[in-house]
């Protein structure tokens, strides 16, 4: 795991991006596959893919509410269906197998729309034997991109890379050992913690945005060679 920096603030998400470009080159060149989680990590990821010469698409898994506090989550579901799950508070909601599957399924739903409007009739990208780059503009609990690692592992990369801005300690020793290699700029001990904190331009993306990101990608991505 690899943390620090000298600035304890972002600009924006775009000069987060260029700070964990600068410790990713290692990869440039390399065919890598960069995927900002929908929506903040499109718009980390796409200085990262033009620095590294790499491939740039979203990835967009989402909560899993909690029925009667519906801004908090017991867990997580990505586009392919990977759900993971948080056994301690789920066992706390006392929530059946059938309410789980209930409330995934409304979540999935969503999660496959967004994917659509955002990639189009594009297909997903190529993931096995690739390096994969999961980016987002900052963690919390990290139930998001568990699932996003689950569902990533799923089509056989050759290695998995998690980059994030900023994010609790304690979240970073979650998702540390999924991840063949963890980079995150600014590492907080706290028990109260907001990504939003940590950016002076924090503002409410919209999805035209994320499109207009990813089309711009794939304008100057380099062309893969299919072996």
């Amino acid at each position: 795991m690899s943390c620090g920096a000298k600035r304890m603030r972002f600009c924006d998400r775009t000069e987060a991006g260029r700070q964990l470009a600068a410790r990713l080159l290692s990869y440039r060149g390399r065919d890598a596959l960069v995927l900002g989680i929908a929506r903040g990590g499109v718009v980390v990821g796409a200085p990262i893919a033009e620095a590294l010469q790499a491939e740039l698409d979203v990835i967009a898994p989402r909560k899993l509410p909690i029925p009667f506090n519906p801004e908090a989550g017991f867990g997580a579901v990505a586009e392919d269906g990977t759900i993971y799950l948080n056994p301690t508070l789920t066992r706390a909601l006392d929530l059946t197998e059938d309410e789980i599957r209930e409330i995934a399924a409304d979540v999935l739903a969503e999660v496959r729309r967004r994917v659509a409007r955002y990639r189009g009739d594009r297909p997903p990208p190529i993931v096995k034997d690739r390096t994969v780059i999961l980016v987002d503009d900052g963690l919390a609990t990290g139930y998001t991109m568990l699932a996003a690692i689950q569902s990533v592992r799923r089509g056989a990369p050759a290695r998995l890379v998690v980059a994030v801005p900023v994010s609790p300690l304690a979240t970073l020793r979650v998702i540390e050992p999924h991840a063949d290699e963890l980079i995150c700029l600014i590492a907080r001990e706290t028990e109260i913690f907001a990504v939003a904190n940590f950016y002076d331009d924090f503002r409410d993306l919209q999805d035209e945005e994320v499109i207009a990101l990813l089309e711009r990608a794939r304008q100057h991505a380099p062309e893969r060679s299919e072996s």
